[in-house]
């Protein structure tokens, strides 16, 4: 959008009437667009201010620049609205579906909303362009809801407050400051920022380093399950919430910020004055004044509800959702990290391949909920009491796979492999006829020459092979001549009929 000759002096004159412009970023805006980025659920916010040919960040999040050209700036169209400018699809709309912004290969801007920033200063017109905005932006097209608009006002509304208040006051106020009572915009802002606390669930607190004494804001206490009290619990007492090595990892980052001004940003589950476990993020950095550390500050939000959706995602996209167990993708995983913990600790670790026998005969004559019920069972009878300790997942289809890990069963690997063959075979009856489902494994120990899981793999799919070619429902362990039989006093049934012979093709 062009420039207004007959007001961008004044606005421009506005603008820096406030001494904002390249100052040091500062917590209280940062709050802000961390509460409108978590809130909005977007990967990027800011306090945009736009200068005479530049707009310049106060506070970024999801950005890596602290300013950028006023000709690609979406803020400087922006802040000429009288309430909130949304751009749903910036490719569809003609004035940026050309910017670099837009068309870049990395990163691209697609969607965008911002709200005019127009802080109240003596001498201007209260009818001028914003002086910038609070904007929020994402890489895909997306729609703003009501809502969504209304919490972003009420956000710009607040970063206003703030320019001014810092106008009037030099800089604004410490974020976790919440005693400083005496100044009226300092009243003013803790009063919008204990409702973004309670909107969001989170808090502020402060722990002064002389006598570790702790502040905290309602929210805190409420998250903490606790009455709003006078004084919040000393440190020791708020460390009791946590579990002893979750109190550990925190005094370890506190001692770095202390120690080398590193901030830290961790999640841990806390244990509530009521008995209820909540998930809790703390974020926060020490606060220096005249080069000495004086305090801890930050903010404090309850996670349980995104972490619980979190986990439910992360247990649906490593689970198999038929049998329950960990699914290719989970298995991959921990294959990396058990070999790394054997090479490390020169620990034992074995991993057995296992191809079921007469499945294929199950799901043909019985149809397929018989072949699931199989698939169900072996799950079941793999995570039982005898191979507790090991890890098992399914690879796909009628394959399996198990990592042990125990010292004495890796020591006594032929027997382990007899109790599992023998506990794997079903009998299958549906009308009268029957259909017998065993297991053939091929398993291989992890040494100090096997270089990557590929190679650890390979083994027990040769050993796999070769149990096959001699007998299925056998086991066979890579580099041994003789073959591993199931211990049939284990098996839910007497054998049926013999364990056909296949050809030397594997069938699997």
């Amino acid at each position: 959008m062009a420039k207004n000759p007959d007001t961008e002096a004044e606005r421009q004159a506005k603008l820096e009437s406030f001494r904002i412009l390249d100052t040091d970023h500062e917590r209280e805006f940062d709050a802000i667009t961390w509460l409108a980025k978590a809130l909005l659920d977007v990967p990027i916010a800011a306090v945009s201010l736009v200068d005479r040919d530049r707009q310049w960040f106060k506070s970024r999040q999801g950005l890596d620049v602290d300013e950028t050209s006023r000709d690609v700036s979406f803020c400087a169209h922006a802040m000429y609205y009288d309430d909130v400018m949304v751009v749903e699809d910036a490719t569809q709309d003609p004035r940026f579906a050309d910017n670099p912004l837009v068309t870049a290969e990395d990163g691209a801007l697609i969607s965008y909303a911002g709200v005019p920033l127009r802080p109240p200063a003596a001498g201007f017109s209260d009818d001028l362009p914003g002086i910038g905005t609070l904007c929020v932006a994402d890489n895909k097209p997306r729609t703003f809801t009501p809502e969504q608009i209304e919490l972003l006002q009420d956000l710009a509304a607040m970063v206003s407050a703030l320019i001014r208040a810092r106008a009037d006051a030099g800089y604004a106020l410490e974020l976790a400051h919440i005693a400083q009572a005496a100044a009226v915009e300092a009243n003013r802002r803790n009063r919008q920022l204990g409702q973004a606390e309670r909107m969001a669930g989170i808090g502020s607190w402060r722990v002064d380093l002389a006598d570790q004494a702790v502040e905290w804001s309602d929210q805190v206490f409420a998250i903490h399950g606790l009455p709003v009290a006078a004084a919040a619990p000393p440190l020791d007492g708020a460390m009791g919430f946590y579990r002893p090595e979750d109190r550990a990892r925190m005094m370890g980052y506190i001692e770095r910020a202390v120690k080398h001004a590193e901030p830290f940003d961790f999640e841990a589950d806390l244990l509530t004055a009521d008995g209820a476990v909540r998930r809790v993020r703390s974020v926060g950095e020490c606060e220096w004044i005249e080069g000495r550390a004086v305090s801890l500050i930050g903010v404090f939000q309850d996670i349980s509800e995104s972490h619980g959706r979190e986990e439910t995602l992360r247990r649906s996209a490593f689970t198999d959702s038929l049998t329950g167990l960990p699914n290719r993708a989970a298995f991959e995983r921990k294959l990396d990290e058990a070999m790394a913990v054997a090479r490390r600790d020169k620990a034992p670790l074995a991993l057995l391949l296992i191809d079921l026998d007469g499945f294929k005969g199950v799901n043909d004559s019985f149809g397929h909920d018989a072949g699931d019920e199989v698939l169900k069972a072996v799950a079941e009878r793999m995570r039982g009491q005898s191979f507790a300790n090991a890890f098992a997942a399914r690879l796909g289809g009628d394959e399996f796979v198990m990592l042990v890990s125990r010292p004495r069963d890796c020591a006594k690997l032929e027997a382990f492999m007899t109790d599992l063959l023998g506990r794997l075979i079903q009998a299958v009856e549906r009308g009268g006829e029957t259909r017998t489902v065993s297991a053939t494994i091929g398993a291989a120990r992890f040494t100090s020459r096997i270089v990557s899981a590929g190679e650890l793999l390979r083994s027990a799919d040769l050993a796999l092979y070769e149990a096959k070619r001699a007998q299925r429902g056998t086991g066979r362990i890579f580099g041994s001549e003789h073959c591993v039989v199931p211990d049939w006093d284990l098996a839910p049934f007497r054998k049926v009929a013999p364990i056909e012979r296949p050809a030397h093709d594997r069938a699997h």
